[in-house]
């Protein structure tokens, strides 16, 4: 805040200033308030005697002060882009409009995150004070979830700031909670860092505020420094977007560089498929560097070294090197520190193998813990961010440094992100790839980056998974559950819905009053959201049945076909083994859909309909977290991917490569292989929904391909 100091927000008794009052509360700004008759609009009053009037001038101030980065825009062009969303907002308020602005929010909504660019703004804040002001109306409206992107993003914002939301909506609106997540219980906010002092409370600030040790506003440089060795995984992920997340707080910057010191491991395959995966993640950053183009100053700052008695030369093998600095044995130096890193580190090694970028010029090359804390320096990186696991060897980074002559970087720590049932090391992960056991790096049983949205993650859900878990320092092993259901929040309001038919056993079904000539109905492919489009649903006298779905009716007995009505069954045929083998049965459209127990997915008797291969997926392990000195080839799993063949409706023709649906009753699947031609079918892969069930070491899977009913696949026990 300005040194003037704000003085006091005065408003009309019966208009209460939500949007700035949140903003000042969101930012940690000590705001008095008070209403007064005298005043016909907010005025906002400073010590030195100045005023400020109107609810957008104040809030665009308050944007502006905030330490929050960008809650004002980063650029001309993006703060007049909040100004247009800041004179919209009101439109919200009038009775006749409330509809029309969310059908247009809705649209506007449907691949934003927020209102403007890529964060968090004052914009954000005005429209949210307009729906949460609405009352009971926005609830009502919210609860329907008849604009899913419009309440996605309110959800959204409402817990990110849950707090400082509830206690200004509590307030003035009258209803406390008014604007939470639905569904949402009150509960004691604690900070990222897993405490609730009096330091992470100062302020009235986000619960989910971090602080960065000795940051200026800036002049925060940062940088995300992956080895090209394969692609960027859900681990490295947190790192950058943690990364970009004090860049942005902190108006600075961060670049990208790749710890290119190991030319056995590396290639330009990897830095091209790293570059997509941080460009994946919607990382904005200022530079691409590469650790090699410092290699003539490292080597000559090793020689410096060495004339200054800070390092020597060794040609001790590499095992008995190890050996001794463990048993603390050396002809050379002391070797009793308590640090195992500081005892004898090795700065370079010998590899006669050509560097991916450089070629065969070197046959010596840097270690990470010698070139790291000098490239730190040299770029002006101001803090460096590190997991937990390298706790130890800070001490080590400053002696470098500090060896060097060089400035200090400030090291910032926070927890590895651990997966249940999952491998992170990029050396086991390549096992699986040498072997032939994935298809790739970007297989979706892969924790990679590639691999979990091709499975069908959308980056939102892995953003806000990873948001959610802050800069704790706190070991934790991760449920993907949590993650997937994340995911499902997103996609289940926009993603359009398709019917499938599983190929074995499927059974018709003969409607004996039913259409003689088929005919098309035009019909939404998802009933609540516009956006999805349409499809044509053909209907006939003979229709295509799961075959568990026929094993569930009994003769008489009446059911619903979904997007038709009603229909009883009168005879079931079977075959000598008692297989059924057809059914037969009316169409009794003025039945009620609420009476029936069974409401079936059905597919017209069609030329038209489309061949399917239907792919689930399960754990690479078998076990939750590999204990130390565990081998994770005595716990692979040996069943992990599934096919099922199955038939869907013609429309599943026009799904692009990496489309998101719903089949009807049997889960969410992305378009992995779209359609080709007839005799090749449409591969689509399972997205779980967050209720996953146990890995199986014998390869039974109960799978929810019916709502009313569980069928039992089994399947051989074959390393896929």
């Amino acid at each position: 805040m300005e040194e003037a100091g704000l003085k006091l927000l005065s408003f009309p008794p019966d208009n209460p200033p939500l949007s700035i009052i949140i903003a000042a509360k969101i930012a940690g700004i000590d705001l008095p308030t008070q209403t007064s008759s005298s005043v016909s609009s907010p005025t906002l009053f400073f010590s030195n005697g100045l005023k400020l009037h109107g609810n957008h001038v104040i809030l665009r101030y308050i944007g502006r002060l905030a330490p929050i980065p960008n809650l004002y825009g980063d650029s001309a062009f993006h703060a007049a882009q909040i100004d247009e969303w800041l004179e919209y907002a009101p439109i919200i308020s009038c009775g006749s409009e409330f509809e029309n602005a969310c059908s247009y929010m809705e649209v506007y909504l449907e691949k934003r995150t927020f209102f403007v660019s890529h964060y968090f703004s004052v914009a954000d804040i005005a429209i949210w004070s307009g729906l949460a002001g609405t009352g009971p109306r926005w609830e009502s409206m919210r609860k329907s979830n008849k604009y899913p992107n419009l309440v996605r993003w309110y959800n959204s914002i409402s817990a990110e700031y849950s707090e400082p939301l509830k206690e200004v909506t509590s307030l003035y609106v009258g209803k406390k909670g008014l604007g939470m997540p639905v569904g949402s219980k009150s509960k004691e906010v604690k900070s990222v860092n897993g405490d609730n002092s009096d330091k992470a409370k100062a302020g009235n600030r986000s619960s989910s505020e971090i602080d960065l040790p000795n940051a200026e506003m800036g002049k925060v440089r940062l940088r995300f420094a992956p080895e090209p060795s394969g692609f960027l995984h859900i681990g490295h992920s947190k790192a950058a977007l943690l990364n970009q997340y004090f860049a942005q707080r902190y108006q600075g910057e961060v670049i990208l560089r790749f710890d290119d010191t190991n030319p056995t491991k590396e290639s330009n395959e990897f830095v091209e498929n790293l570059i997509k995966d941080v460009e994946t993640l919607g990382i904005k950053y200022q530079e691409i560097t590469y650790t090699s183009d410092y290699f003539p100053k490292l080597m000559a700052m090793a020689e410096k070294m060495i004339h200054e008695g800070k390092a020597y030369v060794d040609d001790t093998p590499r095992e008995q090197m190890q050996k001794e600095r463990m048993d603390g044995i050396d002809q050379n130096l002391d070797m009793q520190d308590p640090n195992k890193s500081l005892r004898d580190p090795v700065y370079y090694r010998c590899n006669p193998v050509p560097h991916h970028r450089i070629g065969s010029k070197y046959k010596i090359y840097p270690t990470y813990d010698f070139a790291c804390p000098f490239v730190d320096a040299e770029e002006g990186i101001t803090h460096a961010l590190r997991s937990s696991e390298y706790h130890d060897r800070n001490a080590q980074y400053y002696r470098i440094q500090e060896d060097m002559g060089m400035r200090k970087v400030i090291i910032y720590e926070f927890s590895r992100l651990n997966m249940v049932y999952t491998l992170l090391s990029k050396r086991k992960l390549l096992w699986f790839v040498q072997n032939g056991k994935v298809d790739g790096w970007d297989d979706p049983r892969f924790p990679t980056v590639q691999g979990i949205v091709r499975r069908g993650l959308k980056i939102d859900a892995l953003i806000q998974f990873i948001v959610e878990q802050g800069a704790s320092k706190n070991l934790n092993l991760m449920e993907w559950d949590k993650l997937w259901t994340i995911n499902k929040k997103i996609i289940d309001p926009v993603c359009p819905r398709h019917t499938a038919v599983i190929e074995e056993r499927r059974l018709l079904l003969t409607l004996t009053n039913g259409p003689d000539k088929p005919f098309v109905r035009i019909i939404p492919r998802h009933k609540k959201y516009e956006g999805a489009g349409e499809k044509a649903t053909t209907f006939t006298k003979r229709i295509w049945l799961d075959y568990a779905d026929a094993e569930c009716i009994s003769v008489d007995e009446e059911v619903t076909l979904m997007d038709w009505g009603n229909a009883i069954v009168k005879e079931i045929f079977k075959d000598q083994d008692g297989n059924i083998t057809q059914l037969v049965g009316v169409l009794h459209l003025e039945g009620s859909v609420k009476t029936t127990k069974l409401k079936l997915t059905w597919l017209a008797e069609s030329s038209e309909l489309v061949n399917l291969s239907l792919v689930e997926f399960d754990y690479l392990i078998t076990k939750k977290k590999l204990e130390e000195g565990e081998d994770f080839l005595d716990v692979l799993n040996p069943c992990t991917k599934k096919e099922i063949a199955a038939v869907g409706d013609s429309n599943m023709r026009n799904l692009r490569q990496g489309e998101i649906l719903q089949l009807e009753r049997k889960g969410y699947y992305r378009c992995d292989v779209p359609f080709i031609r007839p005799s090749k079918p449409v591969v689509l892969f399972a997205i779980p929904d967050g209720r996953q069930q146990s890995v199986s070491k014998t390869c039974v899977f109960v799978t929810s391909f019916m709502s009313s009913n569980f069928g039992i696949l089994v399947f051989p026990l074959s390393l896929s």
